[in-house]
């Protein structure tokens, strides 16, 4: 029950969603590449029904030991993107979080 009332607090609420709808929340994730931090990352947005309209992946670094991921998702306040990086950031093997946010006119 608990999966239910955190998905339903991710949406945007009627007066967010018409002021916000056109904006788009960017997400750069910086990681040591571990096979479980994609589908960790993933999951986050998963579990609150939401699908990147964008996600890229890169190993970097001199021995391919780093993971950047760049990811796009439609539909967050400005809170919420905030928490979700404060969520990222806290995630196992994750070194940096980088947000900003686009509009379209």
């Amino acid at each position: 029950m608990q999966d239910v009332v955190a998905s339903q607090s991710f949406l945007p609420n009627s007066s967010e969603a018409s002021t916000e709808t056109d904006v788009t929340a960017c997400f750069s994730v910086q990681a040591v590449a571990d096979p479980s931090v994609m589908p960790r990352v993933l999951e986050l947005f998963a579990k609150r029904g939401l699908i990147p309209s964008r996600w890229h992946s890169d190993l970097g670094g001199r021995r391919r030991d780093e993971l950047t991921i760049d990811l796009q998702v439609q539909g967050l306040t400005r809170s919420q993107r905030d928490h979700t990086a404060a969520i990222l950031r806290g995630m196992v093997c994750v070194t940096s979080v980088l947000v900003s946010e686009k509009r379209y006119s």
